[in-house]
């Protein structure tokens, strides 16, 4: 019993993971990413968003694992008109160093963990900036946003391949590169 247990298991963990870049091509698809490696949770008692030293950032494993997403993504030919990103320095660092387009923040997709009575409010402006957009975007977000746009959970550095679909993002696919 044990061994079909874990043959399940093995199965569910290699489909759950699975890289669907095949899902970009579907009519608007685009990338929403949750920021890469930064260890711990949640931000320091005295997070500043405009000073990152006070918040929780990227560590070496992040800033590679953002450079190896980016670098994938440009392999396979995917081009991005705007790289929105969470105000949050562990965003921003994983925005610029995916090099997939001009970067700009949005706060709109500014983490809501520390007051959750933000979530309806943010979510709404996220949802009504991608309605205003113009050309394919690549978004870096948390994983509460994630949460609130999609109804799933997300890995550091995952990406899900998401479009617009009623009041909310349905998730297309998935694409995880290790650290």
């Amino acid at each position: 019993m044990w061994r079909i247990v874990l043959i399940c298991a093995a199965l569910w963990s290699s489909a759950a993971f699975a890289n669907d870049w095949d899902a970009l091509d579907q009519r608007g698809a685009f990338a929403l990413m949750r920021h890469a490696l930064a260890p711990g949770t949640g931000d320091p008692a005295r997070f500043d968003v405009s000073d990152c030293t006070t918040q929780r950032n990227l560590d070496d494993r992040g800033r590679s694992q953002a450079t190896a997403i980016g670098a994938a993504f440009r392999d396979r030919g995917h081009r991005f008109d705007v790289v929105l990103t969470s105000e949050w320095c562990r965003c921003h660092d994983t925005a610029e160093l995916l090099a997939l387009g001009p970067v700009e923040p949005a706060p709109a997709f500014n983490s809501f963990f520390q007051d959750v009575s933000q979530r309806a409010a943010r979510t709404q402006a996220a949802l009504a900036l991608l309605d205003g957009l113009q050309g394919r975007p690549f978004v870096v977000t948390h994983q509460v946003n994630i949460s609130a746009l999609t109804g799933r959970g997300t890995r550091s550095g995952e990406v899900l391949v998401v479009r617009r679909s009623g009041d909310r993002l349905q998730v297309l696919g998935s694409i995880l590169i290790a650290p």
